[in-house]
């Protein structure tokens, strides 16, 4: 969508331009776009211009969601004995390996987000295209999960599971 709205400003550009030119010779350069030559009301003068800020603030944040944010967040518990600290990454690791073992799994890319009081894990299982995902699925709740929850001490941790598969006609993605 992006890049057919793009060709199509191009093109409109380059229209613009040759019109210009005068390489375009059904039409006339000095000609008037509108009928006319009045300006329009100061009320839709303002109307577009609050319309183009909105549009830019539309678009600068499209624009930021495209870069990644991969930030390390620590986990802090203090009791009375001290406290501890641990990177989320650090604590996924072992589980993300475990995941890796299964069979048909490829890779798995786990992230840990949230307080270690309401955490959430997003999983990325990439899969061979063969592989029997509900099985994996079952697994991973009945096995890796429960581990994972008694090693940080979150009974209520939940994960959201996304599978990539991959087979020979490229990578398709199952949720």
């Amino acid at each position: 969508m992006l890049g057919l709205l793009g060709l199509v400003l191009l093109l409109a550009g380059a229209l613009a331009v040759a019109i210009h030119l005068d390489f375009v010779p059904q039409v006339d350069r000095d000609a008037s776009l509108l009928p006319g030559t009045a300006l329009p009301p100061a009320w839709v003068l303002w109307v577009v211009a609050a319309a183009a800020v909105v549009v830019a603030l539309l678009c600068l944040r499209w624009l930021a969601a495209q870069i990644p944010r991969r930030k390390v967040v620590s986990w802090r518990w203090a009791d009375e004995a001290g406290a501890t600290r641990i990177s989320t990454a650090t604590a996924t690791a072992p589980f993300a390996e475990e995941i890796t073992a299964y069979p048909g799994v490829r890779k798995v890319e786990a992230e840990l987000t949230g307080p270690h009081t309401a955490p959430r894990l997003a999983l990325v299982v990439r899969a061979h295209g063969d592989a029997d995902l509900r099985g994996i699925r079952r697994r991973i709740d009945d096995e890796g999960l429960p581990r994972l929850r008694e090693a940080l001490g979150t009974p209520d941790l939940q994960a959201i599971v996304e599978f990539r598969m991959s087979n020979s006609k490229g990578d398709a993605r199952v949720r």
